[in-house]
């Protein structure tokens, strides 16, 4: 799944999965850390949104679209944007998400309480539900995303401490959904979770070097999501097989 986080993002989303249509499917969206776009948008905040609304409209249609975000809260980085600008544009993208009827793709970093608020609200029309990626999040915050609800993605940034790995263990099996979040997010040795890993990726090199066989050095690609399933065994006592089928 290739991620949208603002226009020219979703639409190069699109984009791909159009070119490699049933292998890439694409969201489309405006990350937290992106909702500054809206204002300095030449055609104006309403002009985007609209924009956006029309790209995931026709992009569901085709059926090249399956989720509507990345969208969300992102208090960690108000540097980015600031928190009435986020706050503003995800209850514009919350009701957007509404008309479109797409499952949403949601991001929460340290805002949960007005995240919860503004999401619940809207919960009720917005049957095909959501999840919320890359958690790292409480134990109690885990728990009010799940009776909303919502499923939980889990990836190398959910398994970096041994509290962390307590959280993941606490989940429900079938309210997670195992991703890279590549290029970022992959599982270090210095992480609480790396004493789980079992497998053995490809060899890295340099893109420039890039042969066949290898991945691209720190891109996190899709064939490193095996770690994840391992960790998520190991810390809740289950095999592999039974992570991949819940």
């Amino acid at each position: 799944m290739i991620t949208g986080s603002d226009l020219h993002e979703s639409r190069h989303a699109v984009d791909l999965a159009r070119e490699h249509s049933g292998l890439c499917y694409a969201t489309v969206g405006v990350h937290p850390c992106s909702a500054k776009l809206f204002d300095s948008y030449a055609g104006g905040p309403e002009k985007y949104l609209a924009e956006i609304k029309a790209l995931a409209l026709s992009a569901k249609e085709s059926g090249h679209a399956v989720a509507f975000g990345e969208i969300g809260l992102d208090y960690d980085r108000l540097f980015l944007s600031p928190k009435d600008q986020q706050l503003k544009y995800f209850e514009a993208q919350l009701e957007v998400a509404v008309e479109v009827q797409l499952p949403l793709f949601l991001h929460s970093r340290a805002a949960s309480e007005d995240f919860e608020r503004l999401l619940s609200a809207r919960l009720p029309r917005l049957p095909k539900g959501g999840l919320v990626h890359s958690f790292t999040g409480t134990i109690e915050e885990m728990q009010r995303l799940v009776a909303l609800g919502l499923d939980l993605g889990v990836n190398g940034c959910s398994l970096k401490t041994e509290e962390n790995l307590e959280v993941v263990r606490a989940m429900p099996l079938d309210r997670i959904q195992i991703e890279t979040d590549g290029p970022w997010c992959e599982i270090r040795p210095s992480h609480a979770s790396y004493k789980h890993v079992k497998s053995t990726l490809p060899k890295s090199c340099k893109k420039e070097k890039w042969q066949k066989g290898c991945m691209v050095k720190g891109r996190n690609e899709p064939v490193a999501i095996v770690r994840v399933a391992e960790v998520i065994a190991a810390v809740k006592g289950i095999t592999v097989d039974e992570v991949c089928e819940a």
